[in-house]
This record gives C-alpha cells, sequence and structure tokens, in this order.
C-alpha cells in the first residue's frame, strides 16, 4: 500500500470512528507500528490530526488564524452567544475569555444591561462600546497576535487579583477524555487563571471543536458549569461529554 493510500485509510477511520487506534490499525492493515506512528507524525505535522497516547484524535480545526475563524460558523456562533447573553445576570462581575463565539455573546446583551465586564481581548472591550451600564476592566499584557488577547507576566498579574461570578471560556477543543484543549502553551496557562478566579466557566462550542483536540489542556469536562452546545450537536458526544461531568445547554 502506497504511503499516500495509508494517510488516506487513517483519515477515513478517523472521521468514521473519531480515533485512531495505532495497534489497531497496523494489525489490521498487516503492518509495523512504526509504519503507522511515522504517518501519524506526518499527518499531524500537516495540522490533519492531533496525536494522543497511542493513536490519533482530529485535530480541530479552529486553530485557525484569527481572520479564518471569523468566517466560521457565523450562524452557529451567533446562536451560542444569544444562549449564553441570558446567562448574565444584573450586577455580577463577568470575565471574557477572546474569540469569535464570546464576541457574539456581547451582541446579544441587552443595552440597559448593568454589569462588570473584564476581559484580556481588546476586541471584545472594543464590542462593549455601545453598552453604556456596563463597567470595562481591560487586562494589560503582551499581546498573542494569533488569538488577539493580552498573555504574560503582566496579565497574570493582574489577574491574580480579580474575583468573578463568570467566565465565559474558548477553547479550540472540546473531547470527553482529552479534555477541553487549546492551541498555545501560554494562552492555556491564562485561561486555567481564569477559570481559577471565576466562581463559574461557561464554555460555547460549535460542532466542529467536538470530539477535537488541541496541544494543551485547559480543563476537564467537570471544571467548567456549563457546555453551551447547539441542539443539532451529535447527541453521542454530549452523552459522553455528560459522563464526564459537564452540564450541557442546548440551543
Amino acid at each position: 500500500m502506497l504511503t499516500s493510500q495509508r494517510k488516506r485509510l487513517i483519515l477515513d477511520v478517523l472521521a468514521r470512528d473519531g480515533q485512531v487506534v495505532a495497534k489497531k490499525l497496523s494489525e489490521d492493515l498487516a503492518l509495523s507500528e512504526d509504519t503507522i506512528r511515522r504517518d501519524l507524525r506526518e499527518l499531524a505535522a500537516e495540522g490533519l490530526l492531533q496525536r494522543v497516547h497511542g493513536g490519533a484524535l482530529p485535530a480541530s480545526p479552529t486553530v485557525a488564524d484569527l481572520h479564518a475563524r471569523r468566517g466560521m460558523a457565523v450562524e452557529a456562533k451567533a446562536r451560542l452567544g444569544q444562549a449564553a447573553a441570558g446567562l448574565i445576570e444584573p450586577g455580577q462581575t463577568v470575565i471574557f475569555d477572546g474569540g469569535t463565539s464570546n464576541a457574539e455573546i456581547v451582541r446579544h446583551l441587552p443595552t440597559d444591561l448593568h454589569f462588570t465586564a473584564i476581559t484580556h481581548s481588546p476586541a471584545i472591550a472594543m464590542e462593549l462600546e455601545h453598552h453604556a451600564h456596563v463597567d470595562v476592566l481591560l487586562i494589560g499584557g503582551k499581546l498573542f497576535r494569533h488569538s488577539m488577547v493580552a498573555v504574560g507576566a503582566l496579565a497574570m498579574e493582574t489577574i491574580s487579583r480579580l474575583r468573578a461570578d463568570l467566565f465565559f471560556l474558548g477553547v479550540t477543543g472540546v473531547h470527553e477524555d482529552e479534555g477541553l484543549t487549546t492551541g498555545d502553551m501560554e494562552e492555556a496557562a491564562i485561561k486555567r487563571a481564569l477559570i481559577a478566579r471565576s466562581a463559574e466557566t461557561v464554555v460555547l462550542a460549535t460542532n466542529d471543536k467536538l470530539g477535537a483536540v488541541s496541544p494543551y489542556l485547559v480543563a476537564k469536562p467537570n471544571e467548567v458549569a456549563t457546555l453551551v452546545l447547539l441542539k443539532d450537536a451529535p447527541v453521542a458526544t454530549a452523552a459522553r461529554l455528560q459522563q464526564a461531568g459537564a452540564t450541557i445547554l442546548l440551543t
């Protein structure tokens, strides 16, 4: 079997089963595990899958640059944002992570809602321009250009002094076993710090993030209060996330 044929088969198995187990695939194809692992390494380098112990899982397409992400699942993000906006109560202190889904939350907020918004995303802060009753605290630091959010020591210092009622966390992968993940180590650390300073954490997840994995763990499903999913999310995936301890809100 040619290398290109093996790789195509690996991607077909990944799409069908949601995972590739190197040992099983090597037995099915009568090939060495070393051959399969080499193929997995090369496919991972192309961004087509995420290697994990013993095999591979789907890589999240939402690790693309910000410009590309703005054009992904636009209607779905609006639905999620509208549902999430309803979770904010008057007088709360709410942290908004960066990301195109969280921007939709702000766009669906009533303009007369009084609360305090904290964010390390200049774009999210700008979305709050016309919300005159919202006090906005912008966390500073080194700008991570992929997501256009502040990271680094200065951001961490500010975060350590915060307390919030609610945190809207942005991630690129949501998997029942591998957890909630993202594509940058430093950004993952900022996200974990924000979770630690918040009473509740909420994640909005479009269907393309479900079952997908990125390199850096942010949290396990049972460490967030609510996962906001679309009603047409795969039923089996939602059920597995619930079994892993997540509370699901469908919209």
